[in-house]
Formats: structure tokens, C-alpha cells, sequence
């Protein structure tokens, strides 16, 4: 099974960012790993909830303290293995809104290449540098105002020229606004549910500690009775508090508190207020309605997700049925520059 998962993980990091626009492969790349992380996470959390169980089993055979005290620590590894199911819940929103990012730059291409192509009779400029193929397309308007300023072919080009360096800058414009509106979001669902997720492992794990208690580990003499255990009402407590602390458990109750220094928080402060003072000047009311040129709505990202459901379902398919085809994963893993 772990081969399976392993060449599962290699093949999508070989085939992200292969299909696509250019100025999306990148993201596509991490929207692919990012899914590796969630196969895994899934993976340690069915793992865990098996191990916790398994522990649960080994104590039954053990003295009446240990039995006792293992039965409840598998309960609490198994909370831990369901507070990971939820924490990769929470981890797909993440990626989901990542992914919107990713959706909107493969919207932008078209227009992208509409300022690094032009045409006339003939392909006048090609290339990935916006800058150079610009200067291309002015250097050539140039040389056709010398050889014939009265050519209609002037006109349409620089008539071209306007039209795809204001479709370029609206879309560009609207690709800055909602990535930097996108980027906090995702991550802001990303870390905190991080914390959410380690606070409360960190509660499961003191109450743990508290279990631990009740064996007595206290050495006898061969032959001698170990008291007879009386922590049957105490074990059922502890577990009960541990489920009311992880109910009860709200963001502003966070044990671990995060202090800036004076200096960041003097720069941190300076920076904010630089936006606020840049903000007033504008009206960013529409940003965000779509152009008519581009589908950046629902629809897109409905099709984008079909699609990568459609492609991992065929590529997890060939897996299975060719396991021979990737065996050399194995041997020679791929490294994915970012």
C-alpha cells in the first residue's frame, strides 16, 4: 500500500504544472504538493486511530492499572487521529482557496498574450518577456513610420497596441488585488487551524500525562501483591475533563500568546499604517467583477476541479493497474524546482 501511495505522490509532482498556461504551471505545482501533504496527513490519521486501538488490545492481557490506564490512552489517540481528520478538513480550504489563485493567472494568460503577440500579416513579436515584446512591436511601428508614414498598417497596429496594453493592465490589476485578497486568506485558514490543531493535541497529551499517574510503578519483590487498583472513577474523570476542555475549546483561550518584539512591532505598525494611507486614495468597491473577456467565477473553478478529479482518478488508475511503469520512482525521486 505504501508503494502505491509513494508512486501516487511522485506522479503528480512529474505531471504538475505540464498542462496549463504558463503564468499558472508554478501554482499548479504547489496546488499538486499540497495535495501529496493531504494523502499523507490522511494516511497518519488511519494509522493512528489503528495504533490507538492497538494499544487498547495489548493492555487487555495486563494488570487491572495498566489495562485500565491503556484503554483510556487509546481513546485519546484516537481523539488525536479525529482532531487530524479535521485539521486536513480545514487544511482543504487552504488549498481550495490557493487553487482560486492559480485558476484566476490561467484567466489572465490570454491577455498576456495578446501584449507579447501582435499580428499583422506575420507573427511580429514572440516571447515570455513582456518588456521585449512591447518594444519589438513600437521598434516595428517605428520602422513602418519611415519607410511609409501614410500605410494603414501604422494605424492598426498602434490602434492594436492601446487595446492590448489596457486589456492587460485592467487584468493585471485585478490579478494583483485578488491575489494579495486570496494569499492572506488561504493562509489565514491554514494557520489557524494549525493552531486550533496543536493546542488541542497539546490538552490531550496533559491529560495523558495525568493517566500516567495512576500506575503504580513503584518496584516489588518477587512473590509480593501490587495494591489493587482503585483508579476506575479517576481514569473516567480524566477522560471526561479532556472532552469538555476540547469542546470548550475557543481561538481566544489559546494558551500559546505570540509577542512581537519592539522592533518588528514598531515596522509591523509602520507598514500597516503605509496601507491604510494608500487605501484612502482608491475605490477598490468592483475589483473584483470579472471582465468580459475572462470566466473567473464559478464555472472556472467547477471545471478546473473537474478536470483534476478526472486527471487523479485516471492517474491513480494507471498506478494500479501498471505498478511496474513506476518502479523506478524508487530509485530515482524527483526533485521539482518551485
Amino acid at each position: 500500500m505504501f508503494f502505491f501511495h509513494f508512486i501516487g505522490h511522485a506522479l503528480r509532482r512529474q505531471t504538475a504544472g505540464q498542462f496549463g498556461p504558463d503564468l499558472a504551471k508554478k501554482l499548479s505545482q504547489l496546488v499538486k504538493m499540497e495535495k501529496n501533504v493531504m494523502r499523507s496527513m490522511e494516511l497518519v490519521s488511519r494509522e493512528r486511530m489503528e495504533v490507538a486501538h492497538q494499544v487498547s488490545v495489548w493492555g487487555e492481557a495486563c494488570d487491572e492499572d495498566v489495562s485500565d490506564v491503556t484503554d483510556k490512552i487509546g481513546v485519546l489517540l484516537y481523539e488525536i487521529g479525529e482532531l487530524e481528520d479535521q485539521y486536513i478538513d480545514r487544511y482543504d480550504q487552504y488549498r481550495v482557496t490557493i487553487k482560486s489563485i492559480r485558476n484566476i493567472e490561467a484567466s489572465v494568460q490570454p491577455s498576456r498574450e495578446r501584449m507579447y503577440l501582435t499580428f499583422d500579416s506575420y507573427l511580429i513579436c514572440k516571447g515570455s518577456d513582456k518588456a521585449l515584446g512591447k518594444q519589438k512591436l513600437i521598434d516595428h511601428i517605428t520602422q513602418l513610420k519611415c519607410k511609409d508614414p501614410n500605410s494603414s498598417k501604422v494605424m492598426v497596429l498602434e490602434q492594436e497596441l492601446v487595446r492590448a496594453e489596457a486589456e492587460s493592465l485592467v487584468a493585471e490589476a485585478q490579478l494583483s488585488n485578488i491575489t494579495r485578497e486570496k494569499l492572506k486568506a488561504a493562509f489565514t485558514y491554514q494557520f489557524d487551524a494549525l493552531r486550533e490543531h496543536c493546542e488541542k493535541v497539546a490538552l490531550i497529551a496533559g491529560y495523558g500525562k495525568h493517566l500516567l499517574e495512576l500506575i503504580d510503578d513503584s518496584p516489588v519483590t518477587p512473590g509480593e501483591a501490587r495494591a489493587t487498583y482503585d483508579g476506575y472513577e479517576a481514569s473516567k474523570a480524566i477522560i471526561q475533563d479532556c472532552e469538555d476542555a476540547l469542546t470548550c475549546w475557543v481561538k481566544d483561550q489559546a494558551k500559546v500568546d505570540v509577542n512581537l518584539s519592539s522592533r518588528a512591532q514598531a515596522l509591523s505598525m509602520r507598514r500597516r499604517s503605509t496601507i491604510r494611507n494608500h487605501d484612502k486614495g482608491h475605490d477598490l468597491t468592483n475589483q473584483d467583477l470579472p471582465m468580459d473577456h475572462y470566466s473567473w467565477g464559478r464555472d472556472s473553478n467547477q471545471k478546473s476541479d473537474m478536470y483534476e478529479e478526472q486527471f487523479e482518478d485516471v492517474e491513480e488508475a494507471s498506478v494500479e493497474r501498471h505498478p511496474q511503469a513506476f518502479r523506478e520512482t524508487d530509485s530515482c525521486p524527483e526533485t521539482i524546482v518551485a
